[in-house]
């Protein structure tokens, strides 16, 4: 089907069918032929409305790790908050299983992931700049962690040593224990600077 349909077409339709290829076969199936032809048009209008290949890969992941962030628990403290949202992160990130997706999100899905952070670190009392820093640290984690996660094997015998200590591989559950040692370390160091940089009552006097 060609013709109205084509010109009626729009972006998020392109990117909905395309998100529901991924899904069911992967990334590798994804492409401007296999959407448009899921669309029932031509592909000629996807490269107008999209652009190219990695564009689409672009868009997929933005759709799927766009509003991620969870609610903020009253009182709760932004460490508290900052482990819960990593672990949020690391979640929507692995459920891709796709480490292409994972590193071509946009500045834009960064950015709109980062505000409650950084904003329960400003009400913590924490300064524009180190509530921004701070996140960014975080965030880099985050992602770099899956990313290296998606490629991980599991070690052929299990055996009884600390997480993520055989050589031969990690299994799952030492995954999920190096990455809570991973944030853990992260943001006790940003705690510890923070410290370090804000003045004794004392000191001010």
């Amino acid at each position: 089907m060609t013709g109205k349909a084509d010109f009626d077409l729009d972006a998020d339709e392109i990117v909905t069918a395309a998100v529901e290829i991924f899904r069911e076969s992967g990334l590798d199936a994804v492409s401007m032929r296999s959407v448009a032809s899921r669309l029932g048009v031509s592909p000629v209008p996807l490269y107008s409305r999209i652009g190219n290949k990695d564009a689409l890969v672009d868009a997929i992941a933005d759709r799927l790790f766009a509003n991620f962030s969870p609610a903020r628990v009253d009182d709760e403290t932004w460490d508290c908050y900052a482990t819960r949202w990593a672990a949020t992160l690391r979640s929507q990130l692995a459920s891709a299983k796709e480490s292409r997706l994972i590193l071509s999100l946009g500045r834009e899905v960064f950015v709109q992931a980062s505000r409650p952070l950084v904003d329960a670190m400003r009400h913590d009392g924490l300064r524009a700049d180190a509530a921004v820093q701070a996140c960014r640290l975080l965030m880099w984690a985050t992602v770099g962690f899956v990313a290296v996660e998606s490629g991980a094997r599991p070690p052929s015998r299990p055996k009884r040593v600390r997480p993520g200590g055989d050589a031969g591989g990690v299994d799952a559950a030492e995954a999920n224990a190096l990455f809570d040692i991973h944030i853990r370390h992260l943001i006790e160091g940003i705690t510890r600077d923070i410290a370090a940089e804000t003045p004794t009552r004392a000191a001010r006097r």
